[in-house]
């Protein structure tokens, strides 16, 4: 009979009581998170901020409203909302002010509900689990089918990536009055994987408040732009409330809602939220967490949102209905702003460079963040930070250096780059959105956190609105540059297997109802495992 079944109360022998603290440590080790010792982790334990409840330590209430808490968890959500004012979407947001005026207000508001929605799942999917996207993808899908997912979330990082460094490059170029070619400012914001790790040896906290700055750049500068072209405000009231699209501005339509998802961010944003000290098997603490990390997201996506309206509204008070509408893009937008406003005392010209600059700077670093999270989670890497950034880094500024050489020869080649950029990152939306709806709506990985029915319908009606709006760019995109017969076979045949993975993820999501194809996909599964 063991130590514990003991009913006389005897003294235990010293191999008894050896034998009773190995069970216990076995029985506390056992109910940590799943992942080893070995497995690499978001962020490690000394690194992680201490959330102290004064109110005692019972794991199923949540504790009562604290402004000090909210301002302990706010720091992930402002990270993740650099993703959406990148140099990307502030090109974006440009073009469709210059070609649509502010007709295409109210979708940027909406857009940007529906990406805090995906924002919000991938958050409570660390939170509730303890691990991020990547590590979960690794664990629950079989090993080809994780390489894949790991694939392609490089490439729609490195395509990321090469949009922000051409944007921060522009910022240089024209901060420098056009002294420093754009393959100079390459490898200066190239650099800035060095300004991550020093930055991070003093702390997450530390981290968040250099983003902190330069999101306030960004909104001081767009700011200043949007006072000094005074755009129309009944105008701009009308565009956010009266929902309007043409068969015109339809192209634009589709970029403002592809440039809100962007696949590294629903990765990165799982990771991010671990940053907090946070037991997962304490049901009033996660729901704490969850509460406190829906409020400083909610309020990061607003601020962003405002940004993006002033970018849109200054380029549609100047460019809608001109001539120079359909040529604008991030390399001229500079100039062509200062062609109509002038100079004046602070030029809007370099205004507008400081704030691509910091759009360029803070996106690249968060896309070195995010490719750390990914490599490490997908293939279970331990390795020293400084190399992991090094790696991450050279995956997108090798590319990124030889484009700005080759495609530094005119305007129009820069702009072709980016419809291919932009295309690169579509492909990719699929696999970070249905693995992480997949597992936020799994009960054995989610436990008590589980999406209801109801937002489950919702959030895979998003995902599928933003997939086919997605579809339709390509669509139009390939239409219009596949030519020849090899390209057109080659183009056929990697759609062929894009669809048949995308296929297979959702059938093993469960999301279909059991059809004919449930009965294939059982098959299939089962030679996997």
């Amino acid at each position: 009979m063991s130590a514990q079944l003991r009913q006389d109360h005897q003294p235990l022998s010293h191999d008894e009581e050896e034998e009773a603290g190995r069970l216990l440590r076995s029985q506390s080790s056992s109910a940590l998170p799943s992942s080893s010792s070995d497995d690499e982790v978001a962020f490690e334990s000394r690194e992680k901020i201490l959330i102290v409840d004064a109110a005692g330590d019972d794991s199923t209430e949540v504790p009562p409203f604290s402004w000090k808490k909210l301002w302990l968890f706010t720091g992930p959500g402002f990270l993740m909302s650099i993703a959406f004012l990148d140099p990307g979407n502030l090109e974006g947001d440009l073009q469709a002010g210059a070609i649509a005026g502010y007709s295409l207000l109210w979708l940027l508001m909406w857009a940007t509900a529906m990406g805090l929605l995906v924002q919000l799942l991938s958050a409570r999917l660390g939170v509730a689990t303890g691990r991020h996207l990547a590590e979960l993808c690794r664990e629950e899908y079989p090993k080809w089918a994780g390489l894949v997912l790991w694939f392609m979330a490089e490439l729609a990082l490195i395509g990321a990536d090469i949009q922000e460094v051409i944007g921060s490059a522009i910022a240089i170029q024209i901060l420098s009055n056009g002294f420093l070619p754009l393959w100079a400012g390459v490898l200066i914001t190239a650099s800035d994987c060095f300004l991550l790790l020093i930055l991070e040896n003093y702390g997450v906290r530390k981290l968040e408040g250099v983003f902190a700055v330069l999101i306030a750049t960004m909104a001081l500068s767009f700011a200043w732009m949007f006072v000094d072209t005074k755009p129309n405000g009944k105008e701009l009231l009308i565009g956010i409330l009266v929902p309007r699209l043409s068969s015109r501005t339809i192209r634009q339509a589709v970029g403002v809602v592809g440039c809100v998802i962007m696949p590294h961010n629903v990765f990165l944003h799982s990771a991010l939220v671990q940053s907090r000290n946070i037991d997962p098997h304490k049901k009033g603490r996660v729901q704490e967490a969850l509460n406190y990390y829906s409020i400083e997201s909610s309020i990061a996506l607003f601020i962003s949102f405002i940004i993006n309206l002033f970018v849109t509204t200054v380029f549609a008070k100047g460019f809608y209905g001109t001539k120079q509408a359909d040529s604008l893009g991030l390399v001229n937008a500079g100039q062509f702003l200062q062609e109509k406003y002038g100079g004046g005392l602070y030029p809007i010209l370099y205004i507008w460079g400081v704030g691509l600059l910091a759009a360029g700077q803070s996106s690249t670093i968060t896309g070195t963040y995010a490719g750390q999270f990914i490599m490490g989670g997908f293939l279970n890497l331990r390795l020293k930070k400084w190399l992991r950034a090094l790696i991450t880094r050279s995956f997108a500024i090798v590319p990124t250096i030889i484009v700005a050489i080759v495609f530094n020869t005119s305007e129009g080649s820069l702009d072709v780059l980016n419809e291919w950029l932009n295309v690169l990152q579509s492909v990719q939306i699929p696999f970070a959105l249905i693995p992480l709806l997949t597992l936020v709506s799994n009960e054995q990985i989610m436990g008590v956190f589980k999406i209801g029915p109801l937002l489950e319908k919702v959030a895979w009606t998003v995902a599928v609105l933003v997939m086919v709006i997605n579809g339709y760019l390509l669509l139009d995109f390939f239409i219009a540059e596949v030519n020849g017969l090899l390209f057109g076979v080659v183009v056929c045949s990697g759609t062929a297997a894009y669809l048949a993975f995308i296929i297979y993820l959702v059938l093993r999501s469960g999301a279909l109802p059991s059809t004919c194809f449930g009965s294939v996909y059982k098959r299939f599964a089962d030679t996997d495992t």
